[in-house]
């Protein structure tokens, strides 16, 4: 699953685009930053687009100041820009805007995430973009929606998690709303955006015509808690928080084993449930009025809540996994990444990809989801250094001779 990557020294010598796919022959210009926006185009080119990531010259895009770092090289934007080409260049000045507009027009895709109206003070009006490529689609990732009073507000993906109603689901009951240790509305906000570049893609087939994508990061966190909005609209019930129990079944919480180890437990089944009762020698619970529905359950909690502490207290982790092993009981260990990296599942599926990198030789990070079986996806080069494609695309491409490039990059265009 691994492909050679062009070298630092001489990549525009090298194929210049090596992603396989469904998407294959798509082409992505991807002037998006941090996580959001260019995850969206990630997530396109793990299925085959030709993307072009764009950053602004000297520091390159946000990404890159955020840690983990090695020898001062970022490590996060190798794995969230994996897949891409890179080029610098300054939107903001007008020979930058005009070599942006020599480029635009052999691109099916345009990403963006800027606030709402700055491409348009740029010049770069949907208007100007659709007479430089008719049937351009244009996804613009922002955190609140290019409409509405909260518009121009700046955010990121905490802010967004709280709006959404999502923080307020997180921690003990009596205690304050806690954030998880990943930006989960980026994660979910470039989801929303590579799918619905695919729908838009698919529309364009059928119809030959683009369109402009409105997302919005909090709607995007929003959409996906389904049960908060119907929840409160019919019976009038604002959720809050539950710490570690599960908003619908029971008993389902995170449990401290003998030698101190912890395990998850998912029993929103009646029959994963009377095959715990087995597990744990209590079949009389399933005769029991107080624990025999998952609702009778959910009214009764800190009592099953209780049973389940007290049998995981006295096994050790291994001997709890076999016994719920042995009586087909969802459950997992809680995970670190050291135990996914020596987990036999995760290696016989290969979800982690060993991907040749010019600066560290080689990095390991996730394989392709979801797994196609005739036109599968591939991990083929880490995320470009800052500007590492410039003699390509402005070279061979735009036809630039070496001497327009240098005067342009010493007037820091690119």
């Amino acid at each position: 699953m691994t492909d050679t990557c062009s070298s630092k020294k001489a990549s525009h010598e090298q194929p210049s685009y090596a992603g396989t796919g469904p998407l294959a022959g798509v082409k992505v210009l991807d002037i998006s930053t941090v996580i959001a926006g260019p995850l969206s185009a990630t997530l396109l080119a793990d299925f085959g687009a030709e993307v072009l990531k764009v950053e602004i010259p000297g520091d390159g895009d946000h990404i890159r100041q955020l840690p983990p770092h090695k020898d001062g090289v970022s490590l996060w934007s190798k794995a969230a820009n994996r897949n891409k080409r890179g080029i610098t260049l300054d939107l903001r000045e007008p020979e930058g805007l005009r070599l942006f507009e020599q480029l635009l027009p052999g691109y099916d895709v345009l990403v963006e995430n800027f606030r709402p109206g700055t491409l348009d003070r740029w010049g770069l009006t949907m208007e100007r973009l659709t007479q430089l490529r008719p049937d351009l689609i244009v996804l613009r990732v922002s955190g609140f929606g290019q409409t509405g009073p909260y518009k121009q507000r700046p955010g990121f993906a905490r802010i967004f998690e709280a709006m959404s109603g999502f923080v307020n689901l997180c921690g003990e009951k009596e205690g304050p709303p806690l954030y998880p240790g990943f930006p989960v509305s980026d994660a979910l906000t470039g989801v929303f955006g590579a799918y619905a570049i695919s729908a838009a893609l698919l529309h364009r087939e059928k119809h030959r015509d683009g369109q402009e994508i409105d997302l919005s990061a909090t709607e995007a966190m929003f959409r996906v808690l389904d049960f908060l909005p119907v929840e409160y609209d019919q019976l009038g019930v604002v959720r809050g928080r539950q710490g570690n129990l599960n908003a619908y079944s029971a008993p389902s919480d995170v449990y401290k084993t003998q030698d101190n180890k912890w395990l998850a437990l998912a029993v929103s089944a009646p029959t994963v449930f009377k095959r715990l009762t087995v597990a744990i020698g209590r079949p009389d619970l399933m005769e029991n009025p107080a624990f025999n529905t998952n609702a009778a359950r959910i009214k009764n909690r800190i009592e099953i809540e209780t049973i389940m502490q007290d049998w995981f207290a006295k096994h050790t982790a291994n001997e709890a996994s076999s016994v719920l092993h042995a009586h087909d009981v969802s459950f997992s260990p809680i995970y670190d990444i050291s135990d996914i990296f020596e987990d036999p599942h995760f290696k016989d599926r290969e979800a982690l990809v060993a991907v040749k990198d010019e600066d560290f030789g080689s990095i390991r990070m996730q394989n392709v989801v979801p797994r196609f079986s005739k036109t599968p996806g591939t991990v083929w080069r880490t995320g470009p250094g800052i500007g590492q494609h410039n003699a390509d695309v402005y070279g061979d491409e735009l036809g630039l001779s070496s001497q327009e490039q240098d005067a342009l990059r010493n007037r820091k265009i690119i």
